[in-house]
């Protein structure tokens, strides 16, 4: 055997004898200590300290109502600018609405809205309906279920061309306020449970600021209900602090919009379905222009008629000839 031979040889015992003290050395390690299932867990570390684990509730905690409502807000095709702008005060009042594009005014308009309040995850829906670009018609519904109202807008008046000294927190949750004629009839207290629903903003929504500085009025006057929003005013300096229960240096100041709402009909679904109540004393307004156009042509037939009896009154009644009438002929 040649000398590299034996050094390769060599080699190869060392390499042996060093691999079985490795495994001999790895045989020997401890393994490492198990963590004891019963030790208490250590507090998380916050920004302000060491928190302690929320201690667990042996009794059974009852269901929380939370309200979660969420309006969805749309208008028709073909709005004039002036109720678009008054759609669009209405959503900035509400911080729980939601606002998405034009729809149709078709008859399927029902199961269009439906689909589209399902898709936002919304549970109430105002929809804001533009006839002939004159009228202006609300839809107020609980979808899908129901029910929903359909009111006829009138005396629009949008913040723009009001120009109030009020203003109040954007995204601030309001007071709603109903004059005592609302708990008379039953279809008056069913619109104000679906106007408490759909205008109150609910308690702890992310879009909303936890202040109450500005007031809702509904008020019905001549079977219209007329609506009016107010800001809190209350003095800030130290020598006119409002103390508890001192409400007599409170103001109200109005900020706007202001519109009225005449109820039509109330259906048992959503945008249809059974007439839970019909407003007998609604006339709609092409029933009005056409009797303003019927005066109109009434007046003008008078016109004529009076001057076809002129000119026959005439006829039969002719000027006697002067002496003087033939004077400048010659």
């Amino acid at each position: 055997m040649g000398i590299r031979g034996k050094e390769s040889f060599a080699l190869i015992e060392r390499k042996e004898k060093m691999g079985k003290k490795r495994k001999h050395s790895e045989a020997n390690v401890p393994e490492p200590a198990k963590k004891d299932s019963d030790a208490p867990e250590r507090p998380k570390r916050t920004l302000l300290g060491w928190k302690d684990p929320a201690p667990a509730d042996t009794k059974e905690s009852s269901p929380i109502f939370r309200n979660k409502e969420k309006v969805l807000i749309t208008c028709s095709r073909r709005i004039s600018y002036r109720y678009r702008h008054l759609m669009l005060s209405v959503v900035s009042l509400l911080p729980h609405a939601k606002k998405d594009n034009k729809v149709e005014s078709k008859e399927s308009k029902g199961a269009t809205l439906n689909e589209l309040v399902e898709l936002k995850n919304c549970s109430s829906c105002l929809f804001f309906e533009c006839r002939k670009q004159k009228d202006l018609y609300i839809w107020m519904a609980k979808c899908p279920n129901g029910p929903s109202v359909k009111f006829l807008v009138n005396a629009v008046h949008t913040m723009e061309e009001l120009k109030l000294t009020g203003n109040h927190l954007k995204g601030s949750r309001p007071l709603l306020t109903f004059s005592a004629n609302f708990d008379k009839d039953l279809h008056w207290k069913l619109l104000k449970e679906m106007i408490t629903q759909i205008f109150g903003t609910p308690k702890e929504q992310r879009k909303s600021k936890p202040y109450y500085d500005h007031v809702f009025a509904f008020s019905i006057v001549d079977d219209h209900i007329w609506f009016r929003n107010y800001q809190i005013s209350v003095p800030h300096n130290e020598s006119d602090k409002v103390d508890r229960g001192g409400l007599d240096k409170i103001t109200l100041v109005e900020v706007g919009p202001r519109f009225c709402l005449n109820p039509i009909k109330i259906f048992g679904g959503s945008f249809g379905g059974p007439t839970l109540y019909e407003n007998p004393f609604y006339v709609s307004p092409n029933q009005i222009r056409a009797l303003e156009k019927k005066n109109k042509a009434g007046n003008y037939a008078k016109k004529v008629k009076a001057k076809t009896r002129r000119k026959r009154h005439e006829l039969e009644n002719p000027l006697e000839v002067g002496e003087f009438a033939d004077m400048w002929k010659e």
